[in-house]
């Protein structure tokens, strides 16, 4: 088989989770991070790499209570998303106080990269099938040249605490992608799912439309495109305090331009995860009925 890579974002702050660093948090009964699950499904779907995407100030903590953990199991980098990460020719505006999104992130993780790779929030449980998925899709040499995402329907995958921002996939009759609409401060109320409009007002969304959660598979002649654009992006938003450079946005410019396909893959996997501290309760008893039903074991590693 060929060797795969995954590559998860694990920089977050955590500032709607009370500033607290979630991708570290104990989830399982023995303390197991949620992220550490990922790892378990990404081995047993084939996976021989995986690269976390940290910040450097809590690289030794992360390190000791994470990635030690899959030594011997899978091979681990590290790499590093930071604020002054920045293209020769552009210089960190004193009002920047966060890194620059998913994108960024990716492009962070590129000098580990030499195989076809997908990319994970750290924060999400996707579900051992969309491992798979995706593991069949990126060795597959007849999509040499494609990308694919991984859907979930919006109604599985929103906070009962608070609103949560949501890429709204459109298809063609062929399951590939036209495009992600970014809808942010998406929200339940009355049994609709509404998100608030750039304008101030707001739009009612299907329960049944199809969402990105950053779960994609690409190959590596995608970074090109990433480096390309986040120049571009950097070119117009470089002195915005708050805009970040969000893979669907790569994805999306490169079918409008280069002409690329991205197939869109549906699992039948359940997906959790947290976005505020109050998603916890719920995440962990998730976890812990996986485990009665016999779908992982009490304890990840002995």
């Amino acid at each position: 088989m060929q060797n795969l890579t995954l590559v998860v974002l694990a920089a977050g702050m955590g500032s709607r989770y009370g500033g607290q660093l979630k991708q570290m948090d104990a989830f399982g009964p023995n303390g197991e991070a949620l992220l550490e699950y990922s790892i378990y499904d990404a081995i047993k779907a084939g996976f021989s790499k995986v690269i976390f995407v940290i910040r450097r100030d809590f690289e030794t903590e992360f390190t000791m209570l994470i990635g030690n953990k899959f030594t011997g199991n899978i091979e681990v980098e590290y790499a590093f998303q930071e604020l002054t990460d920045l293209p020769h020719g552009f210089e960190l505006p004193a009002t920047r106080e966060k890194p620059r999104g998913t994108a960024h992130a990716v492009l962070c993780a590129t000098n580990f990269i030499q195989e076809p790779f997908a990319v994970i929030n750290a924060d999400d449980f996707y579900g051992r099938e969309s491992y798979q998925l995706l593991a069949s899709f990126l060795s597959n040499p007849e999509h040499s040249e494609q990308c694919c995402i991984i859907w979930y329907t919006l109604s599985e995958v929103l906070s009962e605490h608070g609103t949560v921002s949501r890429g709204i996939c459109e298809l063609d009759t062929n399951w590939h992608l036209l495009k992600v609409v970014e809808n942010k401060k998406i929200y339940q109320v009355n049994g609709e799912i509404l998100s608030e409009q750039p304008d101030g007002g707001t739009k009612e969304l299907s329960p049944n439309s199809l969402c990105s959660m950053n779960m994609m598979g690409f190959t590596p002649r995608i970074i090109h495109f990433y480096d390309k654009y986040f120049r571009d992006f950097l070119q117009d938003n470089i002195d915005n305090p708050k805009s970040e450079f969000y893979m669907p946005d790569v994805i999306s410019r490169r079918m409008q331009e280069e002409g690329g396909v991205v197939k869109v893959l549906p699992t039948h996997s359940q997906r959790f995860g947290v976005t505020y501290q109050e998603d916890k309760a719920t995440t962990k008893d998730s976890i812990k009925k996986l485990i009665s039903a016999g779908e992982y074991p009490e304890k990840l590693r002995e």
